[in-house]
């Protein structure tokens, strides 16, 4: 008669971690798609109304016009990019093909409008 021991080694274990079904990678990837596209607008609205908000009609000196910028500022624009390749990359490492290719776009989507942020915070 076998120990217990010895039948749990004669069982297949699999090494790496099974990989979600289609069908729920699809799921998540339709609501990321989603949050993401909500995401996207407010962020696109928010910089078309600050940016007609911080318009202002030429000045007659000649003096150069200086801003400070936040740090905090700064961390929310680029952060905003970063958490997204990051999560881009779990999806990927988690084996979720649609779901990873939805956080890419995001990911490539956060990344244009971090340029345009910082390009109207810098004219």
């Amino acid at each position: 008669m076998a120990s217990p021991s010895t039948d749990d080694q004669d069982s297949p274990t699999p090494s790496r971690r099974e990989r979600p079904s289609r069908l729920t990678d699809i799921a998540v990837a339709l609501l990321l798609l989603v949050a993401d596209a909500v995401i996207v607008v407010v962020a696109g609205l928010l910089l078309v109304a600050v940016g007609l908000g911080t318009s202002e009609p030429p000045r007659s000196s000649s003096a150069p016009r200086t801003r400070h910028t936040p740090a905090v500022t700064w961390l929310i624009i680029w952060g905003g990019p970063a958490l997204a390749a990051a999560g881009a990359f779990v999806h990927a490492r988690l084996r979720m093909p649609v779901t990873a290719v939805v956080q890419g776009l995001f990911t490539l989507a956060c990344v244009f409008l971090a340029i345009a942020w910082t390009r109207m915070l810098l004219s």
